[in-house]
């Protein structure tokens, strides 16, 4: 590039050639120039505004750092905002974790009291002098605060889990026919062989007689199905409940049956009551338990429940012989 210079005082025009870095040497310059003088002027003018206590120059000012101060309180309530919604989440997931936990209590058997989920554990202990106390960042806290949030997930799958197994582990308890059939002091014949009240041989006994009055409720062992509600030569009024697994349980010698084929009770519901019909010397309770069919100990079952009733184990051990 070229620049021709002309003017009065020159004999002949001078020409200056100037390169592409000269060019970009000179507009560097004067742009650092500009930069350099605006600075100045800033400076200047905020230093006269705060001496001279110039009215415009000074709201000008307090607009700048009001507009700083709006920014700022922009950006703290928007992580305020964040955090507020990981505390409603966390929140929410802490009501799970209480729901959760009296429901496991009720499985286990463990009172809830003695846990006080809705209350806040103890904590405490003296303040380190090895070290001294350091405030949590923003960006700390948050962190912490999405950690506690997602171990807190974690924890609540864990415990669904282990919920789910205790209450399979608790309808399977519940489909056991371990629960008394009737109300009666003691059973008048066991499970085994004994001397058949018919026929004077010794025949296999395949339930357990408990005597009571005519009348008295009979209930059934375990929830199920009524597989079977009627009457038999043998076994005169009778009703079969299935329990599911192959385990059915037997209750003969009704006066009355209050139940019928295909109806679902449940663990304790009255089904009958106890009579003399069938083969029968008197009012009983001829109660059985079959797996697949075969003939089990009830006593077994019924001990299981409940070991220290009086005289159980004694005609249990009875009825094994």
């Amino acid at each position: 590039m070229q620049i021709i210079l002309i003017s009065h005082r020159l004999a002949k025009a001078k020409t200056l050639a100037l390169s592409t870095r000269h060019l970009v040497v000179s507009i560097g310059l004067a742009l650092g120039l500009l930069v350099g003088l605006t600075a100045a002027l800033y400076w200047l003018t905020l230093r006269l505004a705060t001496e001279f206590k110039l009215p415009v120059i000074h709201q000008l000012a307090v607009a700048a750092q009001k507009n700083e101060t709006e920014r700022a309180r922009e950006f703290v309530q928007q992580n305020l905002s964040a955090m507020a919604v990981k505390l409603g989440e966390m929140q929410a997931q802490l009501t799970r974790l209480d729901a959760l936990g009296e429901r496991l209590s009720t499985l286990t058997g463990i009172r809830p009291q003695e846990f006080r989920f809705a209350e806040v554990p103890g904590l405490g202990g003296a303040q380190a002098s090895s070290a001294p106390p350091q405030d949590l960042s923003l960006a700390e806290f948050s962190s912490r605060l999405t950690t506690l949030s997602r171990e807190m997930e974690q924890r609540t799958d864990m415990l669904g889990v282990f919920e789910a197994q205790l209450f399979e582990q608790t309808v399977k308890k519940k489909a056991l026919p371990t629960m008394m059939p009737v109300s009666a002091p003691f059973n008048a014949s066991g499970f085994g062989w004994r001397i058949d009240p018919f026929t004077g041989q010794r025949a296999m006994h395949e339930g357990v007689d408990f005597i009571t009055d005519p009348g008295t409720p009979v209930a059934a062992a375990a929830g199920g199905v009524v597989q079977f509600a009627g009457f038999h030569p043998q076994y005169g009024n009778v009703v079969d409940i299935d329990h599911g697994n192959d385990l059915v349980t037997r209750y003969a010698h009704l006066s009355k049956i209050l139940v019928s084929e295909g109806a679902v009770v449940q663990r304790g519901r009255p089904i009958g009551e106890t009579g003399n019909t069938g083969r029968s010397t008197g009012p009983h309770l001829h109660f059985e338990v079959r797996f697949r069919g075969a003939p089990q100990n009830p006593s077994r079952f019924l001990l299981a429940a409940d070991p220290q009733r009086p005289g159980a184990r004694g005609r249990a051990l009875a009825s094994a012989r």
